[in-house]
């Protein structure tokens, strides 16, 4: 009797242990994973409907910057204005060209932009980390609040633009005509300054260095940028105004606003052209990696 169990256990085939399988029996199954589809249209209507709040929260953000201040939104102005007189006393010993233009004027409208884009890229970087409080308890899309910090630089940015129109006087430079072309380059700024706004917001809630390399990182811009300086300056040759453009956005608009207010002359179509291109791109990336992230963003913070 033994001997045949022990035949019949031979002659049975080796079982040997089977692989794990790649998907743990504890992960659920690929087929009902989360994924996350961004419809470009629903995002926007969804953000439409939410326009109230974005008003809300910059008006809030707004008296609270100025709130017990003396000078109040005049701040505004101050700030551009010391820029200038610093780089009056700067660059002026450098014998920057101005094609005529007193320094101060050709400075000062350079500054009207930078500050924007610095105060929106700055302000709406910092924006959902500072509303977190709100993020955790209501709902509503995380985009407002780069939005609303555009807002509110929008505001700095025109209270700060009466001081140019003090200076015209001062002076006696007066626009010329091809400043009907201002409000395009205006869009291709805010279009830019809106889509870096929207990378930083969302990559600083998980990389939270950022915050502190954001000044030192804007700061190094400043210099990079035809602020105090002609756009000739950085761009000597026409491929090198296209790639610096293409680069920095802001030059682009900067010099497109000195030709056309302050030299009466049309704007380099080319070179401005690969800033436009490159704000579209900045501003289409920036909002679908915000999306992206947007999901994880209240676990995370």
């Amino acid at each position: 009797m033994i001997e045949q169990t022990l035949a019949s256990q031979a002659a049975q085939p080796e079982t040997r242990p089977q692989p794990e399988s790649r998907t743990r029996p504890s992960e659920p199954r690929p087929e009902i994973w989360f994924r996350r589809h961004i419809r470009l249209g629903a995002a926007v209507r969804e953000l439409w409907q939410f326009r109230e709040l974005v008003f809300t929260l910059a008006e809030r953000d707004f008296k609270a910057r100025y709130k017990q201040t003396w000078l109040g939104a005049a701040w505004a102005m101050i700030t551009p204005l010391l820029l200038t007189l610093a780089f009056t006393l700067v660059f002026t010993r450098f014998h920057v060209n101005t094609n005529g233009i007193p320094y101060p004027v050709f400075a000062y409208l350079a500054l009207i932009p930078w500050t924007f884009f610095s105060a929106t890229v700055s302000g709406g970087g910092m924006s959902v980390v500072a509303n977190l409080s709100i993020v955790n308890k209501v709902y509503c899309p995380r985009e407002i609040f780069p939005i609303s910090s555009l807002a509110i630089a929008t505001v700095d940015t025109v209270v700060s633009s009466l001081v140019l129109g003090i200076l015209f006087v001062v002076t006696g430079v007066v626009p010329h005509v091809e400043t009907l072309l201002a409000p395009l380059f205006i869009a291709v700024l805010i279009v830019f300054s809106l889509g870096v706004a929207l990378i930083v917001s969302a990559t600083l809630v998980y990389l939270r260095d950022l915050r502190h390399a954001l000044p030192i990182i804007l700061q190094l811009l400043l210099f990079a940028t035809p602020v105090a300086y002609g756009f000739e300056l950085m761009a000597t040759t026409d491929a090198r105004a296209i790639l610096y453009s293409a680069l920095n956005p802001v030059a682009a608009v900067i010099d497109a606003l000195r030709r056309t207010v302050l030299f009466g002359e049309q704007p380099q179509w080319i070179p401005f052209a690969a800033a436009a291109t490159t704000s579209a791109l900045v501003l289409a990336f920036g909002y679908l990696l915000f999306k992206r992230l947007e999901a994880g963003i209240a676990d995370f913070a």
